[in-house]
């Protein structure tokens, strides 16, 4: 029998014995086969490091190519048994980092992860892949952004899983995180190697740091002594990249990088979901905590005095401190900082300085409805009476804002009405081509509440109240669109009446008859409330839909 079988057959042995030992439940015999897989590798090793051309074509090549796709996941699991076992797990993944191809090893670990066996989904399995990963990642020489692309969905998925599962949450989390920064440590070191003749590989580094920054703010974010070390890191990274304050917390230089890497392709942006929470958050850590703040050399206080001037930068801001209110897996502790933080910005307004910039009000607006949204969720669910005031008061300073919006209209329709019949001033022509209200994009306000981004209908009975004030919008424009003969909406063409009324009156009229139908069966105050409350959306949905199927017959 050849040398290359002779070897191949002891390391198949040597694994077989370790899994069957793990089976049983034998521990203390696992550890030794462990042990003796461990001392075999290095012998082979040894081998190599003295004849190296001969290495090329000798026994743990074949080993390795017969071998390599499975031995990963084999070993992984031994991790699992004990903190020694993981050690060791990690040390033989190594040694096929080591030798193998950096670019096969990246896939095949990242194989090992998308797909553990029955009963090894935890920590203590995917801590050893993540440690060697970090180490094949640095070892790419060439294309590495590519590579890094594919990958990096992978690693992201696995610490999501993770992180944001109570059940997952076991005394190997912080082994975990720690891995998660290391990786991080890897994709700089690629960065520093390339420099700067890759933009993209920096900028889908920028996006890693900020959807791990938002993965360990949900995970152990309440506990914000232990986050300051990690935060520090992450800080140094975003800076790195060349992120700053105001572009973290506006989103501007956000949507650049999302941009830039995916093109539009929302498959391969799912996996950066929290990107945007993470800029925000990013922020928010950095204004929590002195040391993280100072890691960036940036003066946050002039970031704060830059919102409050500029109103088109602070509507960004609200649009961006949004997902922080609406995200169910956040600690009230950053929820509350969130709050304070944007009380600070709108209570330090300085109104004369930018009203008289124009600005596209509806490009806002739906953001600043969603952020509306959120806040009400602090206010209803938050258990600290200090921190639903801070917010109601917040809530207000918005919705002044968005009160606004339906008094413009009605104003600017007059205007332009009054313009074309020739009675309007010269002003008012001007006026007329420039309106920032009456265009297509208003629809996109009630569509918002109506068909969330998100989709299917908006969640009832939560909110009522938006969706009232969402359809008894619609209804003045198509009232007064109608009535006066002009379309500036196109909230008359027949596409638009179709859509309206297939996906958003239709669904809607459904879900309000099943939500009052449940609460009808239920006799107590909850279910009356619910009951009483959907009563002015359904005389008002009716309305919509009679005016939209009269409006059609005009297309007939």
């Amino acid at each position: 029998m050849s040398s290359e079988n002779i070897n191949s057959l002891r390391l198949q042995q040597a694994l077989a014995s370790c899994s069957q030992s793990i089976a049983n439940g034998d521990f203390k015999q696992s550890e030794e086969y462990i042990s003796e897989l461990v001392r075999f590798l290095d012998s082979v090793s040894d081998l190599i490091e003295k004849d190296e051309h001969d290495a090329e074509n000798s026994a743990f090549e074949a080993v390795t190519d017969a071998l390599a796709f499975e031995l990963p996941k084999a070993v992984a699991k031994l991790g699992c048994v004990s903190t020694r076992c993981l050690e060791n797990a990690e040390s033989i993944i190594n040694h096929f980092v080591e030798i193998c191809s950096p670019r096969d090893m990246v896939s095949i670990l990242c194989e090992a992860m998308a797909s553990p066996s029955d009963g090894f989904n935890n920590s203590s399995y995917f801590a050893p892949l993540l440690g060697t990963l970090a180490k094949a990642f640095e070892a790419l020489q060439r294309r590495p952004f590519e590579q890094l692309k594919a990958s990096l969905p992978v690693v992201l998925k696995v610490l999501e899983a993770l992180l944001s599962d109570p059940e997952h949450e076991d005394t190997g989390s912080a082994d975990l995180l720690n891995r998660t920064i290391l990786i991080a440590h890897s994709l700089k070191a690629i960065c520093e190697k390339f420099e700067l003749k890759d933009e993209k590989l920096f900028t889908l580094f920028g996006l890693y740091v900020l959807q791990i920054t938002a993965l360990i703010s949900n995970c152990m974010g309440a506990e914000t002594s232990r986050c300051f070390p990690m935060m520090l890191e992450l800080s140094h990274f975003l800076q790195f990249c060349g992120l700053t304050n105001i572009g973290l917390i506006t989103g501007h230089e956000v949507d650049i990088a999302i941009d830039l890497i995916f093109q539009g392709d929302e498959d391969d942006m799912s996996c950066f979901s929290y990107v945007k929470p993470g800029a925000a958050l990013a922020v928010l850590w950095r204004n929590l905590s002195n040391e993280v703040a100072d890691a960036t050399k940036e003066d946050l206080d002039a970031v704060k005095n830059e919102l409050r001037s500029n109103r088109t930068k602070r509507w960004e801001a609200v649009g961006m401190l949004k997902h922080i209110f609406a995200s169910a897996n956040l600690p009230w502790a950053l929820k509350r900082h969130a709050i304070y933080f944007l009380f600070c910005i709108m209570e330090g307004v300085v109104a004369h300085k930018d009203y008289d910039e124009p600005l596209d009000y509806l490009a806002y607006t739906p953001s600043l409805y969603a952020a509306l949204q959120a806040i009400q969720l602090v206010i209803v669910y938050a258990s600290d009476p200090l921190l639903r005031k801070k917010a109601f008061d917040t809530f207000k300073m918005i919705a002044i804002l968005l009160g606004c919006v339906k008094e413009e209209m009605h104003r600017e329709y007059l205007q332009k009405v009054s313009g074309q019949n020739g009675v309007a001033e010269a002003g008012n022509n001007i006026f007329q081509h420039s309106s920032p209200f009456w265009t297509v994009r208003v629809l996109d306000i009630v569509e918002f509440v109506l068909k969330p981004p998100k989709g299917g209908p908006p969640s009832l009975p939560e909110f009522t109240d938006a969706v009232l004030s969402a359809l008894n919008m619609y209804r003045f424009v198509l009232i007064t669109e109608s009535s006066g003969n002009t379309n500036y909406t196109e909230v008359l063409s027949k596409n638009n009446l179709q859509k309206v009324y297939r996906e958003w009156l239709e669904p809607l009229r459904t879900l309000v008859a099943g939500v009052a139908a449940e609460s009808q069966k239920d006799d107590n105050q909850l279910a009356f409330d619910t009951v009483c409350a959907l009563n002015p959306v359904e005389f008002v949905l009716h309305r919509c839909i009679e005016l939209v199927e009269e409006n059609l017959k005009h297309h007939s």
